[in-house]
C-alpha cells in the first residue's frame, strides 16, 4: 500500500491534525483558503473534495499532504489520478440537512468498490452517526476487513448541546468521542476523530484512542484568513495537551 512518507511519519509519531475545506465546498477561493490556513497553522494534511481541479490547485499551495473526500468511488479514483494522496469515503455531515443517509450496507459497498479501483492508496472511511454504537463498531470492523486503512467518526451535526460554553463543546463532541473510544478497541487501524470538535475536546479525542481529529467547519466558516490560520494554530496547541496516542499500526 502506497502512503506519503510524511503522513506516515506523522501518523507513527502522532497525533495528526486534519483540515476539512468540506466535501461539497467547490469554490476554489474557499479552498485556496483553508489550504494556505492548514499549511501556515502547522496542519498534518487537508482534505478536499474530490475534484482534479481543487487537487491541482492545493498541490500549488502546499507540499502536505492530500486527502480527498467523496461517496462516489469513481470521483475518489479521478482525484488519485490528478495527485491525490489517499482518499476519504464521507464525510457523510454535508448530507444528513439534505435528508441523505449512509446505511451500513451502502458504506459498506463503497469500500469494496473503492478498494477494488484503487488497489494500493490509502482509504480512510467514515462510519455513520446514524447508526447506533454497537453498529457502528461492528461497521468498522467490516469496514477494515473489506480493505479499510484508517477509521474516521462523526457526529456533531446530530448532537444538541443544551449548554453553552465548554460545557456545551463537550456535550457536542460527545457522539464522536464515544464512538472514537468504542471503535479504537475494537479494530487495529487509526482512527481521525472528526465533526463537532473544538479545542476544549481535541485533547478528549486523543485520551479515548483517537490517532488524530478532523476539524472542517470551525475553521472554513471563518471569513478571515489571518483568523483560519490562528484557528488552526489554536487547534495544534491544543493538540499537544492530548495523551500520546497509540502506536501507528496501519497504513503501512
Amino acid at each position: 500500500m502506497s502512503i506519503h512518507p510524511l503522513l506516515k511519519k506523522s501518523l507513527i509519531q502522532g497525533p495528526v491534525l486534519k483540515i476539512i475545506s468540506g466535501i461539497t465546498n467547490v469554490d476554489p477561493n474557499r479552498v485556496a483558503a483553508v489550504v494556505r490556513a492548514a499549511d501556515q497553522g502547522g496542519a498534518t494534511f487537508v482534505d478536499i473534495a474530490a475534484q482534479p481541479a481543487l487537487v491541482h490547485l492545493t498541490r500549488q499551495l502546499t507540499q502536505l499532504p492530500i486527502c480527498v473526500s467523496a461517496v462516489k468511488p469513481q470521483q475518489l479514483a479521478a482525484a488519485v489520478d490528478a495527485g491525490a494522496d489517499w482518499v476519504e469515503i464521507g464525510n457523510f455531515d454535508a448530507f444528513y440537512a439534505q435528508g441523505r443517509r449512509f446505511e451500513a450496507d451502502e458504506v459498506l459497498e463503497l469500500t469494496r468498490q473503492t478498494r477494488a479501483l484503487l488497489p494500493s492508496v490509502c482509504l480512510s472511511v467514515t462510519v455513520p452517526h446514524i447508526l447506533e454504537l454497537s453498529e457502528q463498531v461492528h461497521l468498522a470492523e467490516q469496514l477494515v476487513e473489506s480493505g479499510a486503512d484508517m477509521i474516521q467518526t462523526e457526529g456533531g451535526t446530530t448532537s444538541h448541546p443544551i449548554h453553552s460554553g465548554t460545557l456545551g463543546l463537550i456535550e457536542k463532541a460527545a457522539p464522536t468521542l464515544a464512538s472514537a473510544y468504542e471503535i479504537s478497541r475494537a479494530v487495529s487501524v487509526p482512527i481521525l476523530c472528526a465533526s463537532g470538535l473544538s479545542n476544549v475536546t481535541i485533547p478528549m479525542a486523543i485520551a479515548v484512542g483517537a490517532a488524530g481529529v478532523g476539524v472542517g467547519s470551525a475553521i472554513n466558516r471563518l471569513n478571515s484568513e489571518v483568523a483560519m490560520v490562528a484557528a488552526v494554530r489554536s487547534l495544534v496547541e491544543s493538540m499537544k495537551q492530548g495523551q500520546l496516542t497509540p502506536s501507528f499500526r496501519g497504513c503501512t
